[in-house]
């Protein structure tokens, strides 16, 4: 008996942990809500980084969710409401930012470093080809003789 009374205070405890994840708010019209989700969507919570703030549970995201909540009620724009999360918590809280001097790098630095690297491979390759022919057109005179004694020792050797 006390193992199903222990049972039954453990299940409803976790039922009060599952709900308070989930956001309830009454939206004027379908359009409303379809701009809320919108939001949720483009906006990364500051805490998780690289969660939306629509699928994080983290205490940050349910308050941004809420100020989004308030500002569509007030009647802001998308953008307006970008802007303000901008200003508040940097580029960094949208998926994708706006092309500025700040954010060149981030949206530049990995294909720039992809060209740097291929370039590096291109002038390693180069640099250990070896040129077509026999390779003696680079040796001194004494050279090739040397390599004449040691090429005929070696033949007369097997």
């Amino acid at each position: 008996m006390k193992r199903w009374l222990a049972a039954a205070v453990l299940g409803l405890s976790l039922c009060g942990v599952a709900r308070a994840a989930i956001d309830t708010y009454q939206f004027a019209d379908e359009a409303e809500r379809q701009r809320y989700r919108e939001l949720t969507k483009e906006l990364r919570c500051p805490k998780c980084q690289n969660q939306d703030i629509a699928d994080s549970n983290a205490p940050i995201a349910a308050d941004l969710r809420r100020e989004i909540f308030r500002m569509l009620g007030e009647g802001k724009s998308n953008q307006q409401i970008v802007d303000f999360m901008v200003d508040r918590y940097g580029d960094f809280v949208r998926y994708k930012p706006a092309l500025t001097a700040k954010t060149w790098l981030l949206w530049f630095g990995p294909a720039a470093l992809l060209l740097g690297g291929i370039g590096v491979m291109a002038v390693i390759v180069r640099k250990r080809r070896v040129p077509a022919g026999n390779g003696s057109a680079d040796l001194s005179s004494e050279e090739r003789e040397r390599l004449a004694k040691l090429l005929d020792k070696e033949q007369n050797h097997d």
